[in-house]
């Protein structure tokens, strides 16, 4: 039918998470909980600054990024990440990739372990939700004066 796009694929087998400098801790689909992988970033990509007859634009060099990792704890990367947390934190750069192939990674940039969501030994719940803050940087253009 003519005017009808393809609506695409999203495969909840292709979202991962993988760490530059922890590779250990990359996350495929086998380690997760059925809430996968979500990303939120937080503040704005660009301000329009009022004037006196108009506005001024102020793009934003990054925005702050949570992830959250939904991981199955009944299997070794639950742990693995339990054991970085009471290493070191910090987790450097990681690349987030979608369920979908038309959509871009979203490459973060000094990745932090901010903590653990409340976990339920009740034998009913397997989720260990990792959270984890990261930069994410925006408005590449605006570096190109510098």
């Amino acid at each position: 039918m003519a005017g009808q796009l393809s609506q695409g694929t999203i495969n909840v087998l292709r979202g991962s998470v993988v760490f530059a400098d922890n590779p250990s801790l990359n996350v495929i689909n086998s380690f997760l909980t059925k809430e996968g992988i979500s990303i939120a970033t937080e503040g704005e990509v660009n301000r329009l600054l009022p004037t006196m007859t108009g506005g001024v634009q102020s793009p934003m060099p990054y925005q702050m990024a949570q992830v959250r990792i939904h991981l199955n704890r009944a299997n070794g990367l639950a742990d693995l990440f339990k054991q970085q947390i009471e290493l070191d934190s910090n987790i450097g750069s990681m690349n987030a990739i979608a369920d979908t192939d038309s959509l871009s990674d979203y490459q973060l940039e000094a990745g932090v372990i901010q903590g653990v969501d409340e976990l339920t030994f009740d034998g009913n719940t397997p989720a260990f939700v990792v959270r984890i803050s990261a930069i994410y940087y925006i408005n590449s253009t605006m570096w190109a004066g510098t």
